[in-house]
C-alpha cells in the first residue's frame, strides 16, 4: 500500500475503470504527452511527500505466452539513438530502473505492429509501450517513486491494431489491480 497516488494513464479507454477516489491524469499518447503531462500534474502538488506516480496500461507482449498483468522494473527508450548519442559524449540514460521484477518494459514513440520490430525489441525487453519510460522519467526528475503496472492487451503484431476491441479487458484488469494494490 502507498501513502499516497498519482495514477497517469495515455488514454481514457485505458483508465475506465480507475476507482472514482483516486486522482488521475490522462496525457495522452506517445512519450511527449505523456513526460508533459506527468510533469504538469506533479508540479501542481505542494508537497510531494509520500506521493508514488502509478502509471498504468496496455501494453504489447515481445515474447510468446506473455499474458496478464506485470509490473515492469526496468523501462528502456527503444527508439532513441542511444549509442550515437553516447559517441558524442552524452549519457542519453536510456534505461531506467523503476523496480524489482526482472520484466523489461520498451517505451518508444513507435506503435508496433511489425513482427519484425517486435521480434528485434524482444532481445532487450518483454513488453513494448508508448509512455512508460516518458511517465518513469518524469517522476524521477520531481523526486518521486514511480510503478509501471502493463496489462497485455496483444502480440505487438497485426493484432496490435485491433487495440480498440481489446482494451476493455486491460482496463478491467488494472482496475482491479489499483482496487487491491493501492
Amino acid at each position: 500500500m502507498t501513502d499516497r497516488v498519482l495514477v497517469v494513464s495515455a488514454t481514457a479507454a485505458e483508465a475506465a475503470h480507475v476507482p472514482a477516489d483516486l486522482p488521475l491524469v490522462i496525457t495522452g499518447l506517445g512519450k511527449t504527452a505523456a513526460a508533459a503531462a506527468t510533469a504538469r500534474a506533479l508540479a501542481s502538488y505542494d508537497d510531494l511527500a509520500g506521493l508514488t506516480v502509478v502509471n498504468i496500461g496496455t501494453a504489447g507482449a515481445l515474447r510468446p505466452g506473455l499474458t496478464g498483468l506485470f509490473e515492469p522494473g526496468t523501462v528502456l527508450n527503444h527508439d532513441i539513438s542511444a549509442d550515437l548519442i553516447r559517441a558524442l559524449g552524452y549519457d542519453p540514460q536510456e534505461r531506467l530502473e523503476v523496480g524489482g521484477s526482472d520484466v523489461v518494459l520498451a517505451t518508444g514513440d513507435v506503435f508496433v505492429s511489425d513482427p519484425a520490430v517486435r521480434d528485434a525489441l524482444a532481445e532487450r525487453a518483454h513488453l513494448v509501450d508508448m509512455e512508460g519510460y516518458a511517465v518513469a522519467w518524469a517522476a524521477r526528475e520531481a523526486g518521486v517513486p514511480v510503478r509501471l503496472v502493463k496489462h497485455v492487451s496483444d502480440s505487438a503484431d497485426e493484432s496490435a491494431l485491433d487495440w480498440a476491441s481489446m482494451v476493455e479487458v486491460s482496463a478491467l484488469a488494472l482496475g482491479e489491480w489499483l482496487r487491491t494494490q493501492v
